[in-house]
């Protein structure tokens, strides 16, 4: 019999003295000036954590493992299908690299407080950069390879970078995308100029360097290494900022989610024994992308801090070669444990029913999925812990929090699974549902989601040189909580539901309804790979609900026939208030790099408005198939 969970004593312990709660948490990690003081309410917008302390990001993600006699262990494994390589790194070898590398910057000028704004694909390198501006005391912005210039032009011009490290391209399963042409389109646009870019030359499409700007990457790094150059650390203070990292799908003015160091050091150490229960020397897979806060959470800092292996993979879930690639990394690489985001699941699933690619892959030291980035369908989980038979865990968090928010914390013991719930706070996070008037509600009843004030270490202090559009943006709908602008409810246990972000919920005839729900019904159908649900313009109603839907390979029905059953079915389960009438059977949804559903832009398709391709979407062309299905039904 499974022991009982410790995470009711250690949120308790939590809420009876925080300050001693993250005072003992940071002692996991090495300080160069340890803190005198845990937090500082009068400091900041809301606070600071660890005021007066220094330390260094890339001391405690390598060095001090290394100093410690683990120097021979894989720090990195890489592996990419799309370009058929594989490589191990150590953590001996990732400390040349990376101390190299902090030469080459300094070299270029770059030096503590500076920005370096990185451009790269899902290669070492691309974590090379980012840990050797941490030595450097530089503050680093990842962005995503392949963003368009423009929307490269605003990062530069915002965060002001002395150097920008790039690739000279990614590899998509299909296709190269060149991603020199659209830096150099980025520095042409941009009022800011770069003083250097380091481009890493990739043999898939060398790219042509700008005399008096651009440098060849490994050229750099090897003359450094010939002449003996190796940059130490440097300290810097635990409330400077680590990265900048601007949230997906801005428009105007990017929006910089600011990291301060030493709060997101201990954060995430605490995070990985606890909450995902790994040790160090085991491997941990996180299957995102650095551009995201996922990758720079738990591809980078949370497993190297740690002392894990993490794996970085170039690749996709399905079509490198096919939807078996996760159980192949899994099993060759021995994670342990596996994060993804349920839209990965679903493709999985959809290509791949009945789970045989997983046959003939030893997934024996396999123990967890987890899941994050959107709501994770009680049926997509279902049919994952069928298929895998170890626990699958729903985790909720943002861009903007760093680090988990609401989590099954399978390190103090998991607590029973509620399907379509990320389980509960977890310490740091106190988690309220608000009405309209900033009320709490009572359990089980839909509101906003917010947190109360102060954010705990590891989440965001602020915005990059706006801090009154943070306060705007964040605290001042529900003054002493964070809005989490995600709309849900807490049962009578404490669990939280994630129903979607506030514009999710609609207004079907006075009544607030929530698509999340609706898609948890549409999602169980046995057809059903993927679906989204949006609210289109309804002249008697205002809104009414329209749900798309991607049938799973080999579905036996026809699909106007799913389509009416799909329809019966939300009657059934929500009731004929939910006013749903409209299923329609889409080829793919439109969705960013990160896997998010583009509900806003579908919802504007659909009601006829002008809509433009955000920056982040994977692939264009599904917006086009969206209006043709719509126009097809007399709608948009």
């Amino acid at each position: 019999m499974a022991s009982p969970s410790r995470y009711p004593e250690t949120y308790a312990a939590w809420q009876r003295d925080p300050e001693a709660f993250w005072g003992q948490a940071a002692q996991a990690i090495d300080w160069v000036t340890p803190p005198g003081r845990v937090f500082a309410p009068e400091e900041g917008i809301y606070g600071r954590w660890f005021p007066g302390a220094a330390v260094n990001a890339c001391h405690n993600a390598i060095d001090r493992h290394v100093a410690a006699g683990r120097g021979d262990q894989a720090a990195i494994l890489y592996d990419s299908p799309v370009t058929g390589t594989k490589r191990r790194i150590t953590y001996a070898e990732l400390l040349g690299e990376v101390a190299a590398l902090a030469a080459v910057l300094q070299d270029l000028g770059v030096g503590q407080g500076d920005r370096v704004v990185l451009y790269m694909p899902m290669v070492p390198e691309a974590l090379f950069g980012m840990l050797a501006c941490a030595r450097i005391g530089a503050v680093h912005s990842v962005v995503f390879g392949g963003f368009a210039a423009r929307e490269l032009a605003a990062r530069i011009e915002d965060a002001e970078p002395k150097v920008v490290l790039a690739a000279s391209c990614g590899i998509e399963p299909a296709r190269v995308v060149a991603y020199k042409p659209l830096l150099d389109e980025a520095c042409r646009l941009s009022a800011h100029k770069p003083g250097s870019c380091l481009i890493l030359q990739r043999p898939q499409a060398p790219a042509e360097l700008v005399a008096g700007r651009d440098r060849d990457w490994a050229e750099a790094v090897a003359a450094a290494k010939a002449a003996g150059r190796a940059a130490p650390c440097v300290p810097v203070a635990a409330t400077d900022p680590l990265y900048v990292l601007y949230t997906s799908g801005t428009t105007g003015k990017p929006k910089g989610v600011v990291r301060d160091t030493g709060g997101y050091l201990v954060a995430l150490a605490w995070s990985m024994p606890n909450l995902y229960g790994v040790a160090p020397g085991e491997t941990y897979w996180c299957a995102s992308d650095v551009g995201w806060v996922v990758g720079h959470s738990y591809i980078v800092y949370g497993p190297l801090l740690h002392g894990c292996t993490t794996v970085l993979y170039e690749g996709k879930p399905v079509g490198t070669p096919d939807a078996g690639a996760f159980w192949r990394v899994i099993a060759e690489t021995g994670a342990v444990a596996l994060f993804t985001a349920p839209t990965a699941l679903r493709a999985v699933k959809k290509e791949d029913p009945e789970a045989r690619l997983m046959a003939g892959h030893d997934l024996s030291r396999f123990r967890t999925l987890f899941l994050a980035g959107e709501r994770a369908d009680p049926d997509t989980v279902l049919w994952a812990e069928r298929a895998l038979g170890v626990p699958v865990i729903d985790h909720w968090w943002q861009t903007e929090t760093g680090w988990p928010i609401a989590a099954n914390p399978v390190g103090l013991g998991a607590l029973p699974v509620k399907h379509g719930s990320p389980t509960v706070a977890m310490p740091g996070w106190d988690v309220q549902v608000l009405d309209e008037a900033g009320k709490p509600v009572p359990a089980d009843t839909m509101g906003t989601i917010a947190i109360k004030l102060p954010l705990p270490p590891g989440a965001l202090p602020t915005l990059w040189r706006q801090d009154e559009r943070f306060r705007e943006s964040y605290l001042a709908t529900y003054p002493g909580y964070y809005n989490t602008s995600d709309a849900g409810f807490l049962d009578p246990d404490g669990y939280v539901s994630v129903m979607g972000r506030t514009d999710d919920i609609i207004n079907v005839a006075g009544h607030r309804l929530s698509t999340g729900g609706m898609e948890e019904v549409l999602a169980s159908h046995p057809a059903v790979a993927e679906c989204a649900v949006i609210g289109i313009r309804d002249a008697l109603k205002g809104e009414a609900p329209c749900g798309f839907v991607v049938l799973k390979s080999g579905a036996a029905q026809a699909p106007d026939v799913i389509e009416r059953e799909l329809v019966a079915l939300v009657r059934e389960r929500i009731g004929p208030v939910a006013a749903f009438r409209i299923a329609l059977t889409v080829g793919r949804l439109p969705k960013t790099r990160s896997g998010k559903i583009l509900r806003g832009t579908m919802k504007k398709i659909a009601d006829g408005e002008a809509w433009t391709v955000p920056p982040t979407i994977e692939d264009p062309g599904v917006l086009e198939e969206i209006g043709g299905v719509l126009r097809a039904r007399g709608l948009g």
